[in-house]
């Protein structure tokens, strides 16, 4: 029987014409790489005769005309393109493509028309070598007597841009970059840079029609959010005031010259303000300063910040944007739902005006929400009635302004500009000032000043005096930075959408390292964590702004707030701060009963026990416990289903040559599955890795010995030996295997072998014509191709390999 012919790779662009000196192909010779007898085993598939392979006869006139060894050149197929045709051929990942590629995927090319778009010259990747002088349309001159084949152009003398840029580019960029080249599209290294800073993209296009938009909403979200940035940081972060506003200067500028969400508003989160006050207390309990010391809380903060930016910029880099689906939804709303509680209990103190009797009970500050309601019941008699009741209407104003909006704004959407926080706000700081509210018992904020008493004093987060307070808020620092992700990733997938910029594109990765650019840079100035939001995000939009530049314009209005509104603050109530925060709690409070709603519905027991195991650790001791259990249980979670192999047993469909999973099927006449004798087949439907291996040859015996992976290990054995004589992997699904993954199939095919089992492979990624899958060539190095006993065991489809058990089985 004929050898086959090597292995070719196809491409649509059809040839117009014949290289010089080289023969037509004869008539018939179409499919001279086929068989004289193929195999009955399977189906044998042979290319149509509308395909013309020239693989016989590309191969330069230097062997037509006796000069010397023949070069072996791309083959291609005559024909229409249809669904199976590549875009990208195989090699272009390596650097190498050919001529015809210039002209694009579906567009016929000539040889000789390579160097003929205009304006865009031919250029070799600099690790390329390629010679096209077969295809000119003249034959080159002899040089020195030879042949037109000895001629080689000149070589052109690389410039050392082209040479730093083929040692620091990357696999994609080569593909981009011949991507580029077919299909006309100008690449310049302004292109990549431009991806990276979405600033070169939209201040180009930016057009003043956007600016009005952009101004209103960024004066409707100050007012709405600058002074709940006073609330956060002074009722929760517990760190002076204007560390709050801070995180309103620099980090939102910082974010619209790297984020990808235009719409996007960064700002402190009550969680994150929570946790650094858990730090704060912390540092106060191991005794590294007072509850006074202003100086040492600032610090703490710009630390906490610091490392959170530091490890959401790292994971950018290193391109970890899919952390935000580590963390299960029960345990973010089991998290988010604590820290509300948390939240509404300590604002239960301020506005009850029993402030100054914490003082007198050292533990209550620093304890855990049970103890902080034990110690409100114990002292209701005590309550300053002005403060509950100033602290009482504003909540009562701002929950039925919001409820107001929620009804009325489908109808009317000009409401939303309405900024009800804003006029509370200012009307508390006017009523308290006309009623000399402060001689009366009530907490006025007083001076608004840096703990330094300098404004946007730059101080290092990361100096080596600061050591022991970075160890302490490393863990707190790094659920900071997942859940600030999180929650922007939420939001930004919720509003994105719509954007004027088409050059600016959602991107994770690029997030993280906006977010913690922005974070660092807020550090040195010591803000608080600040990342998206979608409450004030989803105003944003709604209230005109589009671009970016909504954000700066907000970073200016706080910049002229801190310069020159803070004393006109001097009388803000204190317990109407306390009461923006509550209204904050109670929003991260009630989603939660949908959610318990949904899950009792859905019977999913695992999830609300992991919900109510949060809440309660939370509650009863703290949020650092609560939080330490919850992300435990959560990886926990994650390795168990990462590490659990998904092999299943495969029976054939009566009267079809299809094959499902066994254990979708019951045992009713009607739905049953046919077994072919002596066979089991075992589909592996994942990557092999180091993670997912361990377990293999465990569940395999129980396969082989019960056939179902749901039987207890305890049960004899059900299926016989002679059951297992041989053993069809199906491995279509096994896209790729690392070397612990390879080094275990290893064994399992060796112990088969071994006990003088048959092992046959199914759909191998690639297959065995090609032989460029990463799966085979692990399989080849591994020696399993040698193991199974050569390349014949490795087939096509599962019926294929049936054939081959019974022809064996014969001989």
């Amino acid at each position: 029987m004929p050898s086959p012919s090597s292995s070719s790779h196809f491409d649509a662009g059809p040839l117009n014409s014949n290289p010089p000196n080289v023969p037509a192909p004869a008539a018939g010779s179409a499919h001279d790489h086929a068989p004289a007898h193929p195999s009955g085993l399977r189906q044998s598939h042979t290319v149509s005769s509308s395909y013309s392979s020239t693989s016989d006869f590309e191969r330069g006139g230097d062997q037509a005309n006796g000069a010397g060894p023949s070069r072996e050149r791309t083959v291609r197929f005559v024909g229409a393109p249809n669904e199976r045709t590549s875009l990208l051929s195989r090699d272009h990942g390596h650097g190498t493509f050919t001529a015809a590629d210039r002209k694009g995927t579906m567009s016929p090319a000539n040889a000789s028309d390579v160097d003929s778009l205009p304006g865009f010259p031919f250029d070799t990747p600099p690790d390329t070598d390629l010679d096209f002088s077969a295809y000119d349309s003249e034959p080159a001159s002899p040089a020195n007597g030879q042949g037109p084949a000895s001629a080689k152009p000149p070589k052109k003398r690389r410039s050392w841009k082209r040479h730093l840029s083929s040692r620091i580019t990357t696999h994609k960029i080569n593909t981009s970059r011949h991507l580029a080249r077919r299909h006309g599209v100008k690449d310049t290294p302004g292109m990549y840079l431009s991806y990276y800073l979405p600033v070169l993209v939209w201040a180009r296009e930016y057009s003043w029609s956007y600016f009005k938009g952009d101004f209103v909403a960024a004066l409707t979200v100050a007012g709405m959010y600058v002074p709940m940035a006073l609330s956060l940081a002074d009722n929760l972060a517990h760190v002076p005031a204007i560390n709050g506003l801070y995180s309103f200067v620099w980090n939102p500028l910082v974010y619209a010259l790297l984020g990808s969400c235009p719409a996007m508003i960064v700002g402190p989160e009550a969680a994150g303000s929570l946790l650094v006050g858990t730090v704060v207390k912390a540092s106060v309990d191991l005794g590294r300063g007072g509850d006074e010391d202003r100086v040492l809380h600032a610090r703490v903060c710009g630390i906490v910040a610091g490392m959170a930016g530091a490890m959401v910029f790292a994971a950018g880099v290193a391109r970890l944007g899919f952390l935000d689906s580590v963390l299960s939804r029960p345990f973010l709303r089991g998290f988010i739902s604590a820290i509300g509680v948390v939240i509404a209990v300590d604002q239960l103190i301020p506005e009850l005006g029993l402030n100054h009797l914490v003082a007198k009970h050292p533990g209550v500050g620093h304890g855990s929400s049970v103890e902080k309601l034990g110690f409100i019941f114990g002292n209701l008699d005590k309550v300053h009635k002005l403060t509950a009741i100033v602290a009482g209407t504003s909540f009562l104003v701002i929950m039925v302004c919001r409820e107001i909006k929620r009804r009325v704004q489908p109808r009317y959407p000009g409401v939303a500009y309405v900024p009800d926080r804003f006029l509370v706000v200012v009307l508390a700081a006017f009523l308290a000032y006309w009623f000399e509210w402060d001689k009366k018992g009530v907490a006025v904020l007083g001076t608004v000043e840096a703990a330094s008493h300098q404004t946007f004093k730059f101080y290092w987060p990361f100096q080596p005096s600061n050591m022991q307070l970075m160890r302490d808020s490393m863990g707190t620092s790094f659920l900071i930075a997942l859940l600030g992700f999180f929650e922007s990733s939420v939001a930004a997938k919720s509003i994105s959408g719509g954007e004027p910029f088409a050059g600016v594109q959602l991107s994770a990765n690029r997030e993280l390292v906006a977010l913690g650019a922005a974070n660092f840079v807020g550090a040195c100035f010591m803000s608080l964590p600040a990342f998206g939001g979608y409450g004030r995000s989803k105003v944003n939009k709604a209230t005109g702004g589009k671009t970016p530049m909504s954000s700066i314009i907000l970073s200016l209005l706080t910049l002229f707030t801190i310069l020159f509104l803070l004393p006109y603050l001097y009388y803000l109530p204190k317990p109407v701060l306390s009461s923006l925060i509550s209204v904050v709690a109670w929003s991260l409070i009630e989603e939660c009963p949908h959610d318990i709603t949904f899950f009792l519905r859905l019977r999913a027991w695992p999830e609300l026990a992991l919900m109510s195991i949060i809440l309660l650790s939370t509650i009863f001791f703290s949020l650092t416990l609560g939080m330490a259990i919850g992300v435990g249980l959560s990886l926990l979670q994650v390795i168990r289903n990462a590490t659990r192999p998904r092999i299943q047993i495969l029976g054939r469909i009566p009267g079809t040559n299809r094959f499902e999973n066994a254990e979708f099927f019951t045992d009713s006449p009607n739905d049953r599955l046919e077994f072919i004798e002596g066979c089991l087949i075992v589909k592996i439907p994942e990557p092999l890795t180091f993670a997912n291996t361990g377990e293999l040859k465990s569940r395999l015996r129980r396969l082989e010995r019960y056939g179902t992976n749901e039987a207890h290990p305890a049960l004899p054995r059900l299926r016989q030996e002679d059951s297992n004589k041989n053993i069809i992997f199906d491995v279509h699904g096994v896209t790729s295997m690392d070397g612990s993954g390879t080094q275990v199939l290893e064994e399992i095919v060796r112990g088969y072998r071994e006990r003088g089992v048959r092992v046959f492979f199914s759909r191998v990624p690639g297959g065995r014509d090609s032989k460029e899958s990463e799966v085979w060539k692990m399989m080849e190095r591994s020696r399993i191709v040698e193991l199974v006993g050569g390349e014949g065991h490795f087939v096509s489809d599962v019926g294929d390999a049936l054939k081959m058990t019974e022809v064996e089985g014969d001989e």
